[in-house]
């Protein structure tokens, strides 16, 4: 990898280096092509002949070209084979190599294996002998313990070493690409510096050729000498170059050499590790029990064999794999070069993209005008903003791409035109380097024939050497010119640069101008964006106001209806009552007279009794016992009646009171409807109003606009007509004073509707206040729900740890509660099923009886509709049979309660088995949180062991360093190699250390890989359960959807069932209270279906947002995983390009490098002295004698050679530590990088988790909250349940007190007829028998006493008849009356219910409907809200997602900027070592040099003196070389520090890209914080539908509990009358017992009776006669009530229409008072102001007439006047003006004093012949008497304005103000401003004009001088203003005004004339 790399970067640098190059030959032919040029230019000639030879020299310079060209093609087509058979030795030579080191690597693979083998092979024996000596040891069981302890100790020591060791493998195969990689950029820069060569040696050559090419046929010997020295030179530095390459190459093969070494003295190293652990473990056997089991261990040690065998082959494959991948990254690279070509040829398209581009910004110009033109159509703006959105994205992409193609087709066409300029360059410098060598084997020649003819006659010299010289100067000359052309073609270059420069700049303008251009579009586009958002808000507001509106006018039909609906009911129950009132009257009257008649006959047998002898005693004490029996169940029932009648009348109250209510409210809505609807006509009315004030005014300003104008037209016209004019103005007075009123009337109109809007204003504020104030409660009650819930969340989460402890448990519990739960579901769905058809039948049953029941209603209409005579016992078989049957009912409605008591049992047991699923499901997220905290606690331990290891690594650099420092200055010089051993041997101690704690942490990462593999295993196990639970969940709501099918079609019978008993009850014939209650029971019963369907689709809405929200929620998910996948991308691009661990690496080798070049370049320089001292003592040995010399050169050569053994030594352990330093440093890159790698699988591990968790988080929330809302629903299921129940007790208790009531009034008509029976016997007696005589006495007493009981019982039975035929009259009218209001009632009764049905179905589903519209629309907008937020928050993570891979991109540029730099820090470094190498080649030379110098003392010895002198001559070479060397180091050393600061450089970049990051993770916090913002206000928008669904369901619970009450009060009633049965049953008995002894005691007494017959039918006549009368005087008694009763009715109707009449007429009333009063309080206002304008404009009209007065005074008085002192003055100015301007001076004393402009031209013409004084004398004589009123009039026609004269003015004033002449005086009304006149004559102030003609136009003065009150004219003058003659009889005067000579006195006049 790292050698491809390499080659990148060296073919980058070719490519960078042909760029320049291709720069300058760029230049170079801008400068030829202007040479050219200019040689055009001045090769112009004339004649033909010139012509043609400048053709020909042409010709032959473009065939020498040519010729040149094809040279230099051969010469490259060389070059060409030559680098490619280089490059394939180059490649095989690799090969070669990278086979070596593979089948040393797999040598040294199958011998470590075959080692762990043998290792695992003896640990397996030694666990063994432990395991025997542990059996046949008798001790505790401590000892396995310890064993299995050692036992895993040694396990993981061997699984660490075994996974220390393919690392060090893997080390090896990267130091190998290094190596590759080191000698292809050595062989790349070999290429680099022969080509190099080649330039530089075809530059000499052009450069000889341009000093030679003025020479023409020889030039100078010194130059070509120069140029021969220059080429020596060039080869010089060649062969330098080359043997500087050898030194290279050599230095390539030595490190190559001393890393084969060092891998094969690790790797013996480890061998000897090895077999000193295997002679360990051997050992331990040995010691542990000899040879007990040698076939098993044979056994095992062949299984470690074949193990290890496959371990090898497995070797084997990821070589090969390895090899394959070489292979396809070479592949890879062609097929990239492919793709760059690729690209280039892409490049022409994409220029065609960028005009699409600029073609489609102008598309989007026109779209963004075009959508601010629609921005109100909003279908069409969301289309036309999406596809800009999509357009925008795209053509930002086609902007990034096209930016980038236009610079990539810049840099092409630049590259292009750079190689076809070095081309033309290239043919250009052949063809001049062909000239040179001409030249120059010409010049050779000469020099030859020259050293030839040297013994000719120096005559021909002489001729040579003038030649010679003209030829120089020729020479010369062309120099000069050559040199003079090559600065103009400098010129014209920097001029073509400059060119370019400024074409470039105007691109890079044009680009900006072009993105400018982009960013205003956008910007206008983001302008049309809010325009379009304001006007969508706009109308979204509008549309909620209408909305509301709508719902508020809904809600206000709806509640009146409903209020209509209620009166109506309300009146129908208040008849109700005031009939069951006057029933109970009714009674209670019937009841009271048969007290009193209970009372007499209680009187009449006690007197009996009295009378009766004491034989009857027992008889009538039964009697009287009897009659007080009955007395006090009369009583009571008088009581009971009494109360009932109290109750009715209090409800009767009750009713009155509520209907009364009820009519206010209705009332009070219809009044808020009116209201409504009058504001909706008032603010309609007002808009209407004001715009027809916006078009009065417009026509009002139109109209004053055209009567300005015709008014300055009649000025203009009517100036000359005053006497007219002053009638209009009297006119205009009165036309003013009548628009005042009509002007006052409109704006009391106004103001009345100003009132009226402020009014409306007022309430609208009002409302807006009490909204806002709801409002406001509304968010308080929000905020603590959320406190609320928060607190709910926090206690959740404290009991959540509780919850996890028994998760697994639950678990299992779940699934089989979950199996059984679908087994009990089976069960019941199969027994619902048998319910069905149970039900089926009952039906079938139920319909059966039905048609049954309708046959004897039949039956018994038909015997009503016949006469009934007597009551017939068939009532009362016909009332047992409906009680039988209503029990029958309640039987069945019991047992239907019943099922669906078990229906619900069922549905709650569902409910529950959910719940369970949701625990499960929650302790499951528990588990999985419980295993993610502990992912976080590993990786945080983890992280812990990192830091730890990463600070005792700088620990021990830090000890190192210090022991360096301490170590370095601290020793002499000559100790230094002990000192460099000592600190080789700590170093590689610690590096040990180091290595061996890396290993360590290497295994503990692999065990917490292994760990979180587990967890990751873990939770994939608890997902699949979780899926599990959820398919069963999803088979749950399968089953519920079969139940509630099932309870749907049970509901269905329930209510055929129901309808039914209806039929029953209405066949049944009871009276309206039965139908009602049935009524009211089916409204029930469809309230609460429908509160079910309601149920159904909120649930189902809710089941639908919760999947919206899911799919958002995982469309953000996705969002936020890619987004946390391009910052992991981005943390590891930062690690990658963080070099600080390289960078420090980088610092201690070149601090270690810089180290060691100090001590080299000392021992230099103790060589250098050395050799210094040698040379002086071998100089003092030349001078002295020869003994001496020798003893001194002896001792001095042993210490050399002493020094010389030390210094080998110290340079051997110099290189063997510098290689360790390399190996070291190399093993730390390897080591780093790969915990860089498994530290960023722990973090993006980490990331997921943490994504995992909050997921969870947020699930485990969502399922806390369906868990609340589905206890909550449970909670109001039950509740509704029980007022189910409740009501359906209170109707079964309403219907049975309803039935015992009819009980009641049906026995009745049987009470007479025990009576009936004996008066049936008596009237038929039999034949009487004889008596005896002596019975006749007892006889006549008992028939005394039978008399009087006779009487008694006639006397009763009378009563008894006239009661029994009254009420059988009364019961027959009655019966008549009932069927016909009956029928009519029913009539009624169904076209009401009919309506009220309709009304209340359609009331309910625009209820439903209006309701679920406000939910939709609420959820909707809160959706579109969501939505809204969320595409924005996905629009601003694609944004940072873009940012973010913009960035990615430039961490990756940085990193790749770095890796060019860590490459150039290579390079620098292997240049060091080359240095260092370098250094060390001279040290050698320094040695040998010394055995040269110890030669040649032993020479010296022998006498040789020359061979001292070379031995000096080389110490001053090595001297010079020893100065070269030091520059080279300072050198280094510059471009260290170079270094470093670039990584400085870096270093802050790095810091500045973390800080960005650090920014973008706190923008994806504050993200995140936005979306739980979002998510907390979709809860609260949650809980507030809930709440409005709470409300609902209160209100329907409040619907039940009447319900319930009713239903209640109908149980208690029936238990009444159940009571009320029975103890009629026991009177029943007693009165049958009582009638059985009666009918004994008549058959004893009948033969008494029998005589009294006769009398008896008397009496009985008499009776009926006296029935006849009674019923007679009852049914008109009746009758009469009954008319009264109607009366009372209709007055009671009539009254209450009277009283809701005048309640409206109350409101209206008041309503109109209201107004009223307010009507009055403004009209008084109005009054008030009416009167005070009034008197306003009274005293306008007095001022106005004083000012008429006035004015006509001063008129009558200021007829014939004029102003002596204006008179005087103009008399002076005329003498004053000069004599060419008196003419105008005389005009205009003629105009003021009246004449005509032709009177004045005339005498002006006569003046001019005769002369001016006598002319002027006579006027003033004749016309001094004389004085016209009149204002000075213009001399030129037809114009207003008259500027000359007032010119002429200020003329006159200026010589008037002159200081020569007296002071002269103006009127001051002339000159005066408006200001300055007094109030009072405030109408005069128009004369400030000045007295022009033209300009007094009285209707542009202001509204005080508005008043056009003009004088007469005089006589033959036109006509001027009357404001502009003086007013007062005594003039004021204008005091004169002090004129400076620089003003002239111009400025103030203009001034006073202007105004």
């Amino acid at each position: 990898m790292s050698s491809w790399l390499g080659g990148l970067g060296s073919g980058l640098g070719q490519s960078l280096g042909q760029v320049g190059g291709s720069l300058s030959s760029f230049t170079g032919q801008i400068s030829t092509f202007t040479k050219d040029m200019l040689l055009e230019g001045v090769e112009e000639v004339g004649d033909a002949a010139t012509e043609l030879q400048v053709s020909n020299s042409k010709l032959a310079e473009v065939e020498t070209a040519f010729a040149t060209q094809k040279f230099e093609y051969d010469r490259l087509k060389r070059l060409h084979a030559e680098l490619e058979e280089k490059l394939e030795a180059s490649e095989i030579q690799i090969k070669q190599q990278s086979a070596e080191y593979r089948t040393l690597l797999q040598q040294k693979d199958v011998e470590i294996s075959h080692l762990k083998a043998r290792q695992s092979g003896l640990q397996e024996e030694v666990q063994k002998l432990q395991r025997s000596a542990q059996s046949a040891s008798s001790g505790p069981a401590l000892l396995p313990v310890t064993t299995s302890s050692s036992s895993s100790t040694t396990a993981t020591s061997s699984s660490a070493s075994f996974l220390s060791r393919p690392s060090g493998s893997l080390q090896g195969f990267h130091g190998d690409e290094a190596d590759f990689s080191d000698v292809i950029w050595s062989q790349q820069e070999i290429n680099r510096l022969s080509t190099e060569l080649l330039r530089l040696e075809a530059e000499a050559a052009h450069w000889r050729r341009m000093s030679q090419a003025g020479g023409g046929g020889g030039g100078d010997q010194g130059e070509i000498l120069k140029l021969q020295q220059t080429i020596k030179e060039l080869r010089d530095e060649m062969s330098r170059e080359e043997d500087v390459h050898q030194h290279e190459l050599a230095a390539l093969q030595d490190a190559h050499r001393h890393k084969m070494s060092d891998v094969t003295r690790r790797h013996r190293e480890e061998l000897a590790e090895y077999e000193e652990r295997i002679e360990e473990l051997e050992e331990q056997i040995h010691s542990g029990g000899g040879a007990e089991a040698d076939s098993s261990r044979l056994s095992e040690l062949q299984k470690s064999l074949q193990s290890l065998q496959e371990a090898a082959e497995q070797r084997e494959k990821q070589l090969s794999e390895l090899s394959g991948g070489l292979e396809a990254a070479q592949e890879k690279q062609a097929s990239l070069q492919a793709e760059r070509d690729e690209a280039q040829e892409e490049n022409a398209g994409l220029l065609q993209n960028y005009t699409r581009l600029q073609a489609s910004v102008a598309e989007l110009q026109t779209r963004v005008q075009e959508q601010e033109g629609k921005a109100l159509q909003k279908a069409q703006l969301d289309h036309e903003i999406q596809t800009l959105r999509s357009n925008l994205t795209g053509t930002l992409n086609l902007i990034n791409e096209e930016v980038e193609h236009a610079d990539i087709l810049e840099l092409n066409t630049i590259i292009g035109t750079l190689r076809q300029e070095k081309e033309a360059l290239e043919q250009d410098k052949v063809r001049l380097c062909v000239n040179l060598q001409e030249r120059l084997t010409a010049a050779e020649e000469k020099v030859v024939d020259d050293g030839a003819g040297d013994a000719e006659p120096v005559e021909d010299l002489k001729v040579e050497l003038e030649r010679r010289e003209k030829a120089l100067r020729a020479t010369e000359e062309e120099r000069d010119t050559l040199m003079s052309e090559l600065e103009e073609l400098d010129r014209q270059n920097q001029e073509a640069t400059q060119h370019m420069i400024s074409v470039k700049e105007q691109l890079s303008r044009q680009l900006k101008e072009a993105e400018a251009e982009l960013a205003r579009a956008t910007a206008e586009l983001s302008a049309t964006r809010e325009q379009r958002s304001s006007l969508e808000r706009e109308l979204e507001s509008q549309k909620e106001k209408m909305s509301q509106s709508a719902f508020s006018l809904n809600d206000l039909h709806m509640s009146k209806r409903e209020l209509e609906r209620t009166a109506k009911e309300m009146k129908d129950k208040l008849s109700h009552a005031q009939e069951q009132s006057r029933d109970a009257r009714r009674e209670a009257a019937e009841l009271r007279k048969d007290l009193q008649e209970r009372e007499e006959q209680l009187a009449a047998a006690r007197a009996q009794l009295d009378r009766g002898s004491g034989g009857g005693d027992g008889e009538a004490k039964e009697e009287l016992a009897r009659k007080d029996k009955e007395a006090a169940e009369m009583r009571r029932e008088l009581g009971d009646m009494r109360n009932s009648h109290e109750l009715v009348a209090s409800e009767n109250y009750d009713l009155k009171m509520e209907n009364r209510r009820l009519k206010e409210d209705g009332e009070q809505t219809l009044g808020e409807v009116e209201e409504l609807s009058r504001q909706l006509k008032e603010s309609q009315a007002g808009l209407n109003r004001v715009v027809r004030e916006k078009d009065t005014r417009i026509e009002a300003l139109r109209l004053e606009k055209n009567q300005l104008e015709g008014e300055v037209a009649q000025a203009e016209r009517k100036l000359s007509e005053q006497v007219r004019q002053y009638q209009q103005t009297i006119e205009e007075l009165t036309r003013a004073r009548s628009m005042d009123a009509s002007a006052l009337q409109t704006e009391h109109e106004r103001a009345i509707k100003l009132i009226q809007e402020k009014d409306m204003e007022m309430a609208q504020l009002r409302r807006d206040l009490e909204q806002q104030a709801s409002d406001h409660r509304d968010t308080n009650e929000m905020l603590s729900i959320t406190v609320a819930g928060q607190k709910q969340l926090t206690d959740l989460l404290q009991e959540k740890d509780v919850f996890v402890e028994t998760l697994k448990q639950n678990a299992a519990d779940l699934q089989k509660e979950l199996e059984n739960s679908m087994s009990v579901m089976s069960k019941e769905a199969e027994s619902l099923k048998q319910v069905l058809e149970e039900k089926d039948k009952q039906l079938g049953g139920m319909k059966e009886e039905n048609s049954h029941l309708k046959e004897e209603i039949d039956r018994l209409r038909d015997q009503q509709s016949r006469p009934q005579h007597l009551a017939e016992p068939r009532t009362l078989d016909i009332i047992t049979e409906l009680e039988t049957e209503i029990t029958q009912l309640k039987s069945s409605n019991n047992g239907l309660d019943e099922e669906i008591q078990s229906l619900r049992r069922t549905v709650e047991e569902q409910q529950a088995s959910l719940l369970l699923s949701q625990q499960s499901l929650q302790a499951q997220q528990g588990e999985l949180e419980q295993a993610h905290a502990r992912n976080q606690q590993t990786a945080l331990n983890y992280d812990r062991l990192i830091h730890a290891r990463d600070e005792e690594i700088g620990r021990l650099q830090q000890a190192l360093d210090g022991l360096r420092e301490s170590r370095d200055p601290a020793n002499p010089p000559p100790v230094q190699g002990d000192v460099i051993l000592q600190e080789n041997k700590t170093q590689s101690l610690n590096q040990e250390n180091g290595n061996e704690k890396h290993d360590l942490s290497k295994v503990e990462i692999e065990k917490l890989v292994k760990g979180i593999k587990e967890k990751e295993t873990e939770i994939s196990q608890l997902n699949e359960r979780n899926l599990s639970l959820a398919k069963q969940l999803d088979q749950l709501v399968v089953s519920r959807d079969e139940v509630g099918k099932l309870s749907q079609m049970i509901l269905q019978k329930d209510l055929e069932i129901q309808a039914l008993h209806a039929r029953v009850s209405m066949g049944g014939g009871h009276n309206q209270d039965v139908l009602f209650l049935q009524q009211q029971l089916q409204a029930y019963a469809v309230e609460r279906e429908q509160v079910l369907a309601v149920l159904n689709e909120k649930t189902r809405e809710n089941s639908q947002l919760r999947s919206d929200y899911h799919r958002l929620m995982d469309i953000m998910a996705g969002k936020e995983a890619a987004l946390l996948k391009l910052q992991q991308e981005n943390q590891r691009l930062s690690n990658m390009s963080d070099p600080s661990g390289s960078q420090e690496m980088f610092k201690e080798t070149i601090q270690n490098l810089s180290r060691i070049i100090r001590e080299k370049d000392i021992e230099i320089d103790a060589l250098t002295q050395k050799c210094q001292t040698l040379v002086t003592v071998l100089q003092a040995s030349g001078g002295e004698p020869g003994a001496g010399s020798g003893g001194v050169s002896s001792n001095q050569f042993e210490e050399l050679l002493q020094e010389r053994d030390t210094l080998k030594q110290q340079v051997k352990k110099m290189e063997e530590w510098k290689q360790q330093v390399i190996t070291t440093v190399k093993n730390m890159q390897h080591e780093s990088a790969q915990l860089q790698e498994e530290l960023v699988k722990l973090q993006s591990q980490v990331s997921a988790d943490s994504d995992c968790s909050s997921k969870l988080s947020v699930d485990y929330t969502r399922l806390i909250q369906s868990y609340e809302q589905k206890e909550r629903r449970l909670g109001s299921l039950s509740v509704e349940l029980a007022q189910v129940q409740q009501t359906i007790t209170q109707l079964s208790t309403t219907k049975d007190v309803l039935l015992g009531k009819l009980d009641n009034v049906a026995p009745a008509p049987d009470v007479p007829s025990p009576a009936a029976e004996p008066t049936g016997r008596q009237a038929s007696p039999p034949v009487v028998g004889e008596k005896l005589q002596e019975e006749l006495d007892r006889l006549r007493a008992q028939l005394a006493e039978k008399e009087n009981i006779i009487r008694t019982l006639q006397e009763n039975n009378h009563r008894l008849s006239n009661s029994a035929s009254a009420s059988e009259s009364e019961q027959k009218s009655q019966a008549e009356e009932a069927r016909h209001v009956r029928e009519r009632l029913d009539a009624l009764q169904r076209s009401v219910r009919e309506k009220d049905l309709l009304i209340k179905t359609k009331g309910d589903q625009l209820a439903q409907v209006s309701d679920a519209l406000r939910n939709r629309e609420n959820d909707n907008e809160v959706l579109k809200q969501a939505v809204t937020n969320l595409k924005e928050r996905a629009l601003i993570l694609e944004m940072d997602a873009k940012t973010l891979k913009e960035e990615n991109e430039l961490v990756a540029a940085r990193s790749r900027e770095k890796e060019s730099e860590f490459r150039a820090l290579q390079e620098t470094n292997m240049q060091v070592s080359l240095l260092l190498r370098e250094k060390e080649f001279e040290l050698s030379a320094m040695s040998e040099k010394a055995a040269t110098v110890e030669r040649m003392l032993k020479d010296k010895e022998q006498g040789k003196n020359g061979e001292l002198n070379q031995l000096l001559n080389e110490m001053k070479s090595m001297q010079e070389k020893a100065v070269l060397f030091q520059q080279e180091r300072d050198q280094v050393m510059m471009a260290l520090k170079q270094k470093q600061m670039e990584t400085t450089a870096v270093q802050t970049e790095l810091q500045h890209m973390r800080d960005k990051e650090s920014r973008l993770n706190l923008e994806l916090e504050r993200l995140r914080n936005h979306l739980l913002e979002i998510e907390d206000s979709y809860t609260r928008e949650a809980l507030a539908a809930e709440d409005r669904e709470t409300e609902l369901r209160r209100r329907v619970a409040q619907l039940d509990e009447k319900l319930a009450s009713s239903s209640s009060a109908v149980e208690n009633a029936s238990q009444q009358a159940s009571m009320q049965v029975e103890s009629l049953q026991e009177q029943l008995s007693g009165a049958v017992k009582q009638r059985d002894d009666a009918r004994a005691q008549l058959r004893t007494a009948q033969d008494q009776v029998n005589q009294y017959a006769v009398s008896l039918s008397n009496l009985q006549m008499v009776l009926e006669q006296f029935q006849q009368e009674e019923k007679a005087m009852y049914s008109a008694e009746l009758e009469k009530l009954r008319r009264e009763k109607d009366e009372w009715r209709r007055k009671a109707v009539t009254v209450e229409d009277q009283a809701s009449a005048l309640q409206l007429n109350l409101d209206e009333a008041t309503a109109a008072l209201d107004s009223a009063s307010r009507l009055t309080d403004q009209l008084d206002l109005k009054e008030e102001q009416i009167e005070e304008l009034k008197k306003q404009v009274d005293v306008r009209q007095e001022m106005l007439e004083e000012a008429q007065k006035k004015l006509m005074n001063l008129l009558n008085s200021t007829e014939g006047k004029i102003d002596k002192v204006l008179m005087r003055n103009l008399f002076l100015g005329y003498f004053h003006t000069p004599k060419t301007k008196r003419a105008d001076v005389l005009r205009l004393m003629g105009s003021v004093l009246g004449l005509s402009r032709e009177d004045v031209d005339k005498m002006l013409e006569e003046d001019g012949r005769h002369g001016v004084t006598g002319w002027v004398s006579s006027w003033l004589g004749s016309r001094a008497a004389q004085s016209v009123p009149n204002t000075p009039q213009r001399p030129t026609a037809g114009q207003g304005l008259n500027s000359s004269f007032s010119e002429m003015f200020v003329k006159f004033l200026e010589m008037e103000s002159t200081p020569s002449l007296p002071a002269p005086k103006l009127p001051v009304l002339d000159l005066k401003p408006l200001s300055a006149v007094p109030p009072r004559r405030s109408s005069g102030a128009a004369a400030a004009a000045g007295r022009r003609p033209g300009d007094s136009n009285p209707f542009l003065a202001p509204r005080s001088a508005a008043v056009p009150l003009l004088a007469g004219s005089g006589s033959g003058g036109p006509a001027g203003h009357l404001l502009m003659k003086p007013i007062s009889d005594a003039l004021p005067t204008f005091t004169p005004v002090p004129v400076s000579a620089e003003a002239s006195g111009g400025a103030v006049l203009k001034d006073l004339l202007k105004q």
